[in-house]
């Protein structure tokens, strides 16, 4: 059976080494760099030494690759961090603290450079078969219960209309349109926010999850891209996605949601 502890670990294990916060605080000022462009911030490490610390954050989950034609992309992964706040910060305090991926946006705002590579990944194991976490991220009486209390209302069927609304209420939160559905694999769909006039003006950006399975254990990955330049949206919801994933993932492991307060949409 895997523990919270066995599972921290790696983290924590991670977090000792200076030089691999130096890399986190690398892709902390700019997501999606490359091996070079990391080597460059650590003159006095070879191209190798890099490689061995980028595979210890890897194996720690803390940061996450994809790959850009020939290019090898290296993301920081703001979920092992955010699952520690919920154990620890969370538990502590009154008022729930402001997630860790927050203040990573608030940081990177003026730095944040914007191109083809996808803008926000984001990845978390959940210990279920790939068939149950599907379900928990595509069925309403899942969804409310970590994604901000909103349910999906669609067919699922490439091409048509994806609307998400409040729990409830039935106020209406992100409209899109599914663009790809290969069960329990890979799910793409657009994504129009609604609950903001000035968020809405900015049109569609994409949503991508990626579901893996290996010995009944499943990675989850997010991505969240194809942004207009000086994105508004960007900043919005990418605070969302790690406090998403834990509520998914403990959701999916225990039966309950996460015992945080309700974040505001």
């Amino acid at each position: 059976m895997v523990t919270y502890h066995a599972c921290v670990e790696p983290v924590f294990k991670a977090l000792a080494d200076v030089n691999r916060r130096k890399l986190l605080d690398r892709l902390f000022e700019r997501d999606g760099q490359t091996l070079t462009e990391l080597a460059d911030g650590l003159p006095a490490m070879t191209r190798f030494g890099v490689m061995k610390h980028l595979r210890v954050l890897e194996e720690a989950d803390l940061v996450t690759t994809r790959r850009e034609g020939r290019l090898k992309l290296h993301y920081l992964n703001a979920v092992p961090i955010r699952l520690i706040h919920d154990r620890w910060i969370g538990k502590y305090r009154k008022a729930r603290a402001a997630a860790l991926a927050e203040l990573k946006l608030d940081m990177e705002e003026e730095m944040r450079s914007v191109d083809a590579r996808p803008a926000q990944v984001y990845s978390v194991f959940i210990r279920a078969p790939r068939e149950k976490v599907w379900e928990a991220m595509t069925k309403p009486e899942f969804t409310h219960r970590y994604l901000y209390a909103s349910e999906p209302n669609t067919t699922w069927k490439p091409g048509s209309r994806l609307h998400w609304t409040e729990h409830g209420t039935g106020r209406s939160l992100v409209d899109g349109e599914v663009i790809e559905y290969d069960k329990p694999h890979r799910l793409v769909f657009s994504w129009i926010v609604n609950y903001d006039p000035d968020l809405t003006a900015e049109g569609p950006s994409r949503v991508t999850y990626e579901l893996e399975e290996t010995d009944g254990i499943t990675k989850v990955t997010t991505i969240h891209d194809d942004f207009p330049s000086g994105s508004k949206v960007y900043d919005n919801v990418a605070g969302g996605w790690p406090y998403i994933l834990s509520g998914l993932k403990t959701l999916v492991e225990t039966g309950s949601p996460l015992k945080t307060e309700k974040a505001a949409v």
